[in-house]
């Protein structure tokens, strides 16, 4: 994300409950995948685990920034 959708991400965020949701949930995930991706070697359920943790970080993050789009209009 780029500091303009960071900064209006800050601004919302109290008056917009569900951009702070989805902006917790993408941090969340971020901080699985960083401690799943450091790993040097992944079983195949942590592969599995780390494909569903991607695309769960990316639905979030389109409806983060379609919201943002809405709200910061």
């Amino acid at each position: 994300m780029d500091q303009r959708e960071l900064d209006l991400i800050a601004k919302l965020a109290d008056a917009h409950p569900d951009v702070k949701s989805l902006w917790d949930e993408h941090v969340l995930f971020k901080k699985q995948l960083e401690k799943l991706e450091s790993k040097p070697y992944r079983s195949p359920g942590e592969e599995q685990e780390l494909r569903l943790l991607k695309k769960q970080k990316l639905e979030g993050k389109t409806k983060l920034v379609d919201l943002l789009h809405r709200y910061g209009s």
